[in-house]
């Protein structure tokens, strides 16, 4: 099926409501003017009746002569023709009907029950509108018939339906300069956004785009504006990202290709080979901690819509577990671990890497120990690392979670970072809190 554009849909639209409106002129309103007429007929038969049987003489003397006979009124347009039927016999007086109307009329008039009533009759083609009133003439039961052919109503419908015809007509060729300009109207914000889609598939997201004319469409230059700071933002960090990544890992190769070099060219003195060895190791063993941890953080900003794999963790085997790898690197420090028996849902891999990322933070600037807490409070896990170590900058508080943010003691500045990432990918907050004694990282999920 082929697709239409909006021009094309408009204009689809405005012909879809024209065959709507007019098929309810055609067909829907003639019937509902023709009914009003009908009514409008019987009425003006009503009155012709009322003036008769009201009128200052006997009904005989009232009824009004005339030289038009049954099948000539049919032609006179709003004549009222009248008949006076006895209850024994048929026309007393009146006008000249066949004798199968008049056999008709006079078998509904002794039938009748109420004391007015409206019938109608299909002769030749056409229908006769007549009223039957009782009435008593000379202590006998007699009738008064007043009739009017449908020719008043048939031409007040077709010239109703004539003029709206050509009102029809009229109103199409009026509507159609609407329809261009809202055409127009509606296609020139949406170009304007077409073209700033066409900037930014080009990877030009430095213009803006703001609408203010019209409120649906302003919301939507709103949410398009978000999307361009988004972006702008996503570059400018992918651009920070591969910037550091490349400042970060650019240390080590030049140390590991400098000292190879020397190695291959025997500069360096035998005995010192060894010592070589091992600073080429340990710049490798660097690059491959600083590589893993941008690939992790990659890795995060890729799961960022899909929900972690939960299950239940124990807090305190996990925590000992992590701590158990840092015993080693400073014998001074006192780790101590607390809440224990608390667990909690979430991915037990990331939050390891949490915890590893925490305990590692802490242990490069603890001054004598670092206490690991959690805490269950209603249906929230609190988790609190804290260490003795130096207070951070309060400058630097709202940044320290941004990747490649790092303090002196800092090494790759991602630690922080994938923390605040996994958190957030569970639905919980994390907080750097500086206390007189220290530096406390506060997580609540």
């Amino acid at each position: 099926m082929r697709r239409l554009d909006l021009a094309q849909r408009i204009w689809l639209s405005f012909f879809l409501l024209v065959f709507v409106v007019g098929l309810f002129v055609v067909i829907i309103y003639p019937l509902s003017i023709r009914e009003t007429l009908t009514d409008e007929s019987y009425r003006m038969i009503e009155e012709q009746q009322e003036r008769i049987i009201k009128g200052p003489t006997s009904p005989e003397e009232e009824l009004p002569q005339s030289d038009l006979n049954f099948i000539e009124r049919r032609e006179a347009v709003r004549s009222v023709g009248h008949l006076l039927l006895g209850n024994q016999s048929y026309v007393l007086e009146g006008d000249f009907v066949p004798e199968k109307v008049a056999n008709t009329i006079w078998r509904k008039a002794i039938s009748q029950h109420e004391n007015k009533d409206r019938y109608q009759l299909d002769y030749r083609g056409a229908s006769l509108f007549y009223v039957i009133q009782k009435i008593e003439l000379d202590g006998n039961a007699a009738f008064v018939v007043s009739y009017m052919w449908d020719t008043y109503r048939n031409q007040l419908v077709q010239q109703l339906w004539q003029r709206l015809i050509w009102i029809f007509a009229f109103g199409i060729l009026i509507s159609i300069i609407p329809a261009m300009w809202l055409s127009g109207y509606l296609r020139k914000p949406l170009k304007a956004l077409g073209e700033r889609f066409e900037q930014i598939g080009s990877r030009n997201w430095q213009e803006s785009f703001r609408w203010t004319e019209d409120q649906d469409f302003q919301k939507l230059s709103v949410q398009f504006e978000r999307m361009r700071q988004n972006l702008i933002r996503n570059d400018e960090s992918q651009k920070r990202f591969i910037q550091h990544a490349s400042h970060e890992l650019k240390t080590p190769i030049m140390t590991i290709k400098s000292y190879a070099q020397s190695v291959k060219d025997g500069v360096m003195p035998e005995k010192d080979l060894d010592g070589m060895m091992d600073i080429i190791i340990n710049q490798s063993d660097r690059m491959e901690e600083r590589v893993k941890d941008m690939l992790y953080f990659s890795k995060l900003d890729t799961l960022i819509d899909y929900e972690p794999q939960k299950t239940i963790i124990h807090f305190g085997q996990l925590a000992e577990e992590v701590v158990e790898r840092f015993w080693y690197q400073r014998d001074d420090l006192n780790i101590r671990i607390s809440g224990k028996e608390v667990t909690f849902q979430g991915d037990r891999d990331q939050w390891e890497v949490v915890l590893e990322n925490l305990i590692q933070n802490a242990n490069r600037y603890a001054e004598s120990y670092i206490t690991i807490s959690a805490e269950k409070i209603d249906d929230k896990t609190f988790i609190i690392v804290k260490n003795d170590g130096e207070t951070i900058p309060e400058q630097d508080l709202e940044r320290i979670f941004k990747p490649f943010q790092k303090s002196q003691r800092g090494q790759f500045g991602l630690g922080l970072a994938i923390v605040k990432r996994v958190v957030e990918l569970h639905n919980g907050t994390v907080e750097l809190l500086n206390h007189t004694d220290g530096v406390t990282i506060k997580i609540i999920v």
